[in-house]
């Protein structure tokens, strides 16, 4: 198998190396190089697709819905584990992402921005099913909370660097799309082939089963992912697609934008880690998605009411806070699960999360034409969904303990 002949090394013993050779870097290392590489894609390609390829709302539903086929199969990281291990998989995933993001630009055609992008998203989704996997294994549980706002204060930290460049640059130099996509796709490559082959194989003291992982018990785990897939959906789909489509923001206004969220990212995720670690995840997720129902409202009411630019940029950057809120679901799964159950079920956590996302642009692209204010609507409609059913979550989850209903069942049987 690949990654044999690099020497494998259980975390106990990893403790004693280096920091910069140590698991918790490995992950930093990857949550940094991830953004540069699909920050910039997702930074240019509302621009991209519109001024080159001439999309209309159709077109972009039919190419989010393709770039989200490869969540829907990301069960298939549970097979592939059996040949490669987790870590080595991460790492191709990455390497995969960050070369199709190089030669977007070169295919600029609707047949050949779908391909790439497909190429793209396998690369992006099995990194962010393996990823999650190896966060949930090699961090502590009492320091999950805070070290994930660190990871993705660090991820932040990366889209700011791809961002602030564009924004300095991008007219400055009147540079081209061929000439950023290789530059960010060509950086996350060269990081994660080093990181393939600088950093040691690292056991986890529970093997991971490596067949796939459905129980009831993780119900509501399972519930959560599949609204939250498609609410975040229509945001990642619509939203910056609005600030071009009714704004005209150029690719430099919405880079911008995005700047501005992750600078926000940056200083409050590693807050909202503390937060989590302090009053626990069902609050912090309730808080969430109050926080989404009403910013999903806002946005429906920019197409009623006619509102705004300054209100829906600043929406986006609110909303974008929230969504950062989103790694509670992680920590509640990290509490419940037994530990061989956490690669298979962040795998099949996935595939319930992209089930609306494969066919959600589509719908949703036709509803655009019509009423982009519905679409919105709908998002919100999920958000108050996704807030009914975290308030299921008890306040201090574990094995057993899985929801409020569990500890009803366990007083009756008594």
């Amino acid at each position: 198998m690949f990654g044999d002949k690099i020497r494998r090394m259980d975390l106990d013993e990893a403790k004693a190396l280096p920091f910069v050779r140590q698991p918790v870097f490995l992950l930093f290392l990857m949550a940094f190089a991830m953004p540069i590489a699909f920050a910039t894609w997702s930074a240019l390609l509302n621009n991209f697709v519109i001024e080159v390829a001439g999309f209309t709302g159709v077109e972009i539903g039919w190419l989010h819905t393709v770039r989200e086929i490869p969540g829907f199969l990301a069960i298939g990281v549970i097979f592939l584990i059996i040949f490669i291990r987790e870590q080595v998989l991460g790492l191709i995933s990455l390497i995969l992402l960050g070369a199709a993001t190089a030669m977007t630009s070169y295919f600029p055609q609707f047949g050949g921005i779908l391909m790439l992008t497909l190429l793209s998203s396998i690369g992006f989704h099995y990194y962010e099913t393996v990823n999650q996997s190896l966060q949930l294994q090699w961090i502590d549980k009492a320091k999950a909370p805070q070290t994930l706002g660190w990871l993705t204060a660090a991820g932040s930290f990366a889209s700011l660097i791809a961002y602030g460049l564009l924004v300095l640059t991008w007219k400055t130099f009147d540079l081209s799309y061929e000439l950023v996509y290789l530059a960010s796709g060509g950086i996350t490559v060269l990081i994660a082939a080093f990181c393939l082959f600088y950093f040691p194989q690292f056991e986890t003291p529970n093997p991971q089963n490596k067949t796939m992982v459905l129980r009831k018990r993780y119900w509501l785990y399972y519930a959560l992912q599949f609204v939250s897939g498609a609410r975040r959906q229509i945001f990642v789909v619509f939203a910056a697609f609005m600030m071009v489509e009714r704004f005209g923001f150029e690719v430099h206004e919405v880079t911008a934008l995005f700047l501005i969220n992750y600078v926000a990212n940056m200083i409050f995720a590693p807050l909202i880690g503390r937060a989590i670690g302090v009053y626990g995840e069902r609050r912090m997720l309730i808080f969430e998605y109050v926080g989404l129902t009403i910013v999903f409202l806002a946005y429906g009411g920019i197409y009623y009411f006619g509102w705004g630019v300054v209100l829906a940029a600043g929406l986006y950057v609110v909303n974008h806070l929230f969504f950062s809120m989103a790694f509670a679901l992680k920590t509640y799964f990290q509490k419940i699960a037994d530990p061989a159950d956490i690669a298979p079920t962040a795998a099949v956590a996935f595939t319930i999360n992209h089930i609306a996302a494969v066919f959600l642009p589509v719908v949703l692209g036709y509803m655009w034409i019509n009423s982009p204010a519905s679409v919105f609507i709908a998002a919100a409609g999920m958000a108050i969904t996704s807030l009914v059913l975290s308030m299921l979550i008890p306040r201090h989850p574990e094995p057993g303990h899985e929801t409020i209903f569990a500890r009803t069942k366990a007083a009756l049987a008594e």
